[in-house]
């Protein structure tokens, strides 16, 4: 297997597979809704929709990046977007958004030759492979937060 192939297989499984350390991000996404994303049940966290969003920006951010080949870092507004609108056809687009840039991902990262993953990120002092092994990091990493949070706003009573 290549190592670009590698690559993908470890953000897919991070996102929606089967990964070692339990559930994916969209398992651990499947049955919340608008109400539950949007609840801040533990004071200064981030809700589990405002966390979706920041994952979202940042596969979109990671995707211009190799794209572009140029310097990006995201605003606060970018990085944490706040959520405006709290109805349950927003949060399903907002899922469907955090999909799609995922997926745009994955499409971008297929056409890498093994030989860009060495590549300098414009403006930081790592490589390409840094970043995408990085990306599967950081789904897996908020998905610990959103599983906890999902667990805390299902103890909150109505």
């Amino acid at each position: 297997m290549s190592e670009i192939s590698q690559i993908i297989e470890e953000l897919k499984l991070c996102f929606e597979g089967e990964p070692w350390h339990g559930p994916s991000l969209m398992e651990i996404l499947d049955g919340v809704d608008a109400k539950t994303a949007a609840a801040k049940p533990t004071p200064g966290a981030h809700s589990i929709w405002e966390l979706a969003l920041h994952i979202a920006a940042w596969e979109r951010a990671i995707r211009t990046r190799i794209l572009e080949r140029r310097a990006l870092q995201l605003s606060d507004e970018e990085n944490f977007p706040a959520v405006t609108d709290s109805s349950e056809s927003s949060w399903r687009q907002a899922v469907e958004s955090l999909r799609r840039n995922h997926e745009d991902l994955i499409q971008t990262v297929s056409q890498l030759s093994e030989a860009q993953l060495s590549e300098q990120v414009p403006g930081k002092p790592y490589d390409v492979r840094f970043m995408l092994h990085g990306a599967a990091q950081h789904a897996a990493y908020h998905g610990g937060q959103i599983s906890l949070l999902k667990k805390f706003s299902s103890q909150i009573p109505t």
